[in-house]
């Protein structure tokens, strides 16, 4: 049985999501990656593996050189799922301004 991967699989992971960011930057190799952890290149491999699978990944292999760099076509699910989200935290910020400024302007006319 064949287990979906998605790109909030890819981003649960404290470690993709650096080496989504570093990715972000500037493509690299594995080697160059794993470089930039405190972990094995082979565990490096496996998260690189992951994202690929999830789809933020384009790994193109020229001879023995895997090159990776990220796909942020595959990221619009997020902002997608994140952007309701967006939309309520603003709207209640802006009701706590409102809530504020009747405040202020209360203290205001008893001083």
């Amino acid at each position: 049985m064949e287990s979906r991967r998605d790109v909030f699989q890819a981003i649960a992971d404290p470690t993709r999501r650096e080496i989504i960011g570093l990715l972000a930057r500037k493509p690299a190799n594995v080697n160059e990656i794993a470089a930039r952890f405190d972990m094995s290149r082979q565990a490096v491999s496996l998260h690189v593996k992951v994202l690929e699978e999830c789809g933020v990944l384009s790994v193109v292999r020229a001879g023995r050189e895997r090159r990776c760099s990220v796909r942020p076509e595959k990221f619009t699910e997020v902002y997608d799922w994140l952007d309701p989200l967006r939309k309520m935290w603003e709207s209640r910020f802006e009701q706590l301004d409102d809530v504020l400024q009747k405040v202020r302007s209360t203290k205001t006319k008893k001083s």
